[in-house]
């Protein structure tokens, strides 16, 4: 599966270097000037990276982090000028997973930001189900490559994305609490749950012909929401 990164970098050159360097690597790279434009299409799409200036105009890049961590929990990279002890800790306490400070080689930060993927999915890969196609509707998952496709065609899902339908298909016709979910998914002692229900709904607009009326994930009220691997099938006006 193909990593997506959103680099917020407002100095054209370092951002056009960055991403030449990423895409090499194979990975799709989005570029972002500010942190206002930067949260808009994280509203939008989902990221498997995000490499981050904290110089930023207008909102700066903690300000966006802090924000951003509310809408996904993909790592985030910061690259900064800035390197004194309290810019890192501010970092890190906002959530950065990593801070490099320029200038930077751009080998390294390549390495850094692959290492951060590869951990993050490998922390989705130990709760998989055993199977390694999982077969659903018109869908089939293969936990093997982290991918879905819908009657062939490759559907984009972010790590979290991945990890949170793999787990619940894992888990098809049991209700999993928010905080079940969490703990397996997100794998943090504490944190924001609201971000399962932004997950759900994201992956609801991907899988589910009318997500407002969802046939896969279902939510019980109470109890959190279920896979059902077997709906019903919708019939005209239902």
């Amino acid at each position: 599966m193909q990593a997506s990164v959103l680099v917020v970098e407002d100095v054209k050159e370092m951002a056009e270097l960055m991403a030449l360097f990423l895409g090499k690597d194979g990975m799709k790279v989005q570029v972002m000037e500010n942190g206002e434009d930067g949260l808009v299409l994280l509203s939008k799409e989902s990221f498997d990276l995000i490499v981050l200036d904290i110089n930023l105009p207008g909102m700066d890049g903690l300000e966006f982090l802090a924000e951003a961590r509310k809408a996904t929990d993909c790592p985030v990279l910061i690259v900064s000028a800035r390197g004194s002890d309290e810019d890192l800790i501010a970092g890190l306490g906002q959530g950065a997973d990593e801070y490099m400070t320029k200038p930077f080689s751009p080998k390294v930060m390549v390495a850094r930001a692959r290492a951060l993927i590869r951990r993050s999915r490998g922390a989705v890969a130990s709760d998989k189900p055993q199977a390694e196609l999982v077969s659903f509707g018109p869908y089939v998952l293969d936990n093997s490559v982290f991918e879905l496709k819908k009657e062939g065609k490759a559907i984009q899902l972010s790590v979290k994305e991945f990890g949170l339908l793999s787990y619940l298909i894992a888990h098809a016709d049991a209700p999993q609490s928010p905080q079940a979910i969490y703990d397996a998914v997100w794998k943090r002692e504490f944190g924001d749950l609201t971000a399962v229900a932004v997950y759900i709904q994201r992956l609801r607009k991907k899988i589910e012909d009318d997500p407002a009326d969802p046939l896969y994930i279902e939510t019980v009220y109470g109890r959190g929401y279920r896979f059902n691997p077997s709906p019903r099938t919708r019939t005209d006006g239902a």
